[in-house]
């Protein structure tokens, strides 16, 4: 065979990339990676899930669900309000369930394709390539930027660099203050920061969330998903030959060279791999795929787009990267069945803890009462010769506009009650009424009486909720 092989009619976009401009050694922490900007498929669809994800973070904290902000995490009244739903500390068993679905739905998308939560969904991964946009804007392509890197400092670098740094601070600035809306009612708190009257915790939170975006996104970068990142380290563990994950097909592409269209590579004894390093160029954390697997890939199909760009160009079948099963590439005769045994028992998983989750918002009262007794004296004897027992109800109000309740008493007789009967909580606050009730002994027919104490919302009587206790009449 020839090894001087011409090259001819190769398009610039695949252009075959000498020894000195391959990427740097994503290892060595004082190199850096330069992306090169791709179109296609897979990063059209991840463009707009990162666009709605984006757009939801952005606009959840301003929407106002019943007078209330819908989404806030107020951990300093300790209550989550999310959609009209207020989880107080009470609520642990639904949060509980909350994070297990997140769980297994990571688990069974894994489980089947791979990290696609990284390449698609991740903050940092969203995050990361609007960085490199704005570095696009005012830098320039991949190569531009890395010829950028190499020039002494000049006018023309400076005002470069500052712009770009400049709007990273700046989107850096408004996510942190976006992410401190969730946990502060943001429309208090962006006049509150122009009147610089906002508490030293917000200023402090607002100002670490910037450093560590403009830290994460803007620099460090695949050093998040390579080296901090757990979930790259135990991602192995869901997988089996049945996953899909970005894969090449060494089968078709091997053995690699540059050859021009026209020719045939059957004649070249070449596979489909015209070894123009784009799928390299491409990944966000700098690898090369036709290396096989490895868990620095984020499943972002960055490289999927470049490859048949290029297959495209040289009229070659796409698909030489693809997102195909470890058993589908070793055997054309054993195919990947989509439904199997491991992906079955994550489903049924997920669907009982949605369940679950349903059931317990279901049955979950918009209130909660709670009986306190005084230990020290269970009950006392007046000087009437009367019995009375004093109690303590903690009502909770979970709604989210403030309620007046009603107190009512099942299962005694002939009793008196000294104290309110009526109690006024604000939204997802709690409140103690203490009572006493008073009884003639002859009354009694045992020396403790079970009754019950049933409270009900004035606008909603129907909606009551009631609590078991005891009367101690004692000897």
């Amino acid at each position: 065979m020839d090894k001087q092989i011409k090259i001819k009619n190769i398009p610039s976009e695949v252009k075959i990339q000498k020894p000195d401009d391959l990427q740097p050694d994503r290892f060595n922490p004082r190199n850096r990676i330069y992306v090169r900007a791709v179109k296609g498929l897979h990063q059209l669809l991840r463009q707009r899930i990162g666009f709605i994800g984006m757009l939801a973070f952005m606009v959840l904290p301003w929407i106002s669900f019943h007078g209330q902000q819908a989404v806030l995490f107020d951990l300093f009244e300790q209550k989550f309000n999310i959609f009209g739903l207020t989880l107080l500390p009470q609520d642990l068993t639904i949060l509980a369930f909350i994070l297990m679905i997140a769980a297994f739905a990571l688990f069974l998308v894994t489980t089947f394709y791979g990290r696609v939560w990284c390449g698609y969904t991740c903050p940092q991964t969203v995050w990361t390539f609007i960085f490199i946009w704005f570095e696009e804007k005012f830098e320039g392509k991949a190569n531009q930027r890395k010829k950028l890197d190499q020039r002494e400092m000049s006018f023309d670098k400076f005002w470069r660099k500052s712009a770009k740094h400049i709007s990273w601070v700046l989107f850096s600035l408004y996510t942190a203050i976006t992410f401190a809306g969730y946990f502060t009612p943001i429309r208090t708190l962006l006049p509150e920061l122009l009147a610089l009257t906002a508490s030293s915790y917000a200023f402090w939170s607002i100002a670490v969330f910037t450093v560590c975006t403009y830290g994460n996104a803007g620099w460090m970068r695949e050093i998040m998903c390579l080296h901090i990142c757990p979930y790259s380290r135990f991602q192995s563990a869901m997988f089996d030959k049945d996953t899909f994950t970005v894969s090449y097909d060494e089968a078709r592409g091997e053995s690699r060279g540059p050859r021009s269209r026209k020719q045939d590579p059957k004649e070249l004894e070449l596979g489909d791999c015209i070894d123009c390093n784009l799928c390299v160029q491409v990944c966000p954390t700098g690898i090369d795929i036709r290396n096989g697997l490895q868990y620095e890939c984020i499943n972002c199909g960055a490289c999927i787009d470049a490859c048949d760009g290029v297959m495209e160009k040289m009229n070659y079948a796409p698909g030489l990267i693809s997102y195909t099963t470890e058993r589908n590439l070793e055997s054309s005769a054993e195919r990947t069945k989509p439904i199997r045994g491991k992906l079955v028992g994550y489903l049924l998983i997920l669907i009982v803890l949605c369940a679950a989750l349903v059931m317990n918002i279901a049955m979950r009262k918009p209130m909660e009462l709670d009986i306190i007794r005084d230990r020290n004296q269970l009950y006392r004897v007046n000087f009437d010769g009367l019995v009375e027992n004093t109690y303590t109800l903690k009502v909770i109000n979970k709604a989210q506009s403030a309620q007046t309740y009603t107190v009512e008493i099942k299962g005694l007789s002939h009793y008196q009650v000294i104290g309110k009967l009526s109690l006024h909580v604000d939204a997802g606050r709690s409140m103690n009424l203490p009572l006493s009730v008073i009884i003639d002994p002859y009354d009694l027919n045992k020396p403790v009486t079970e009754f019950t104490f049933v409270i009900a919302p004035i606008d909603n009587p129907e909606q009551q909720l009631s609590q078991q206790t005891n009367f101690f009449k004692g000897r």
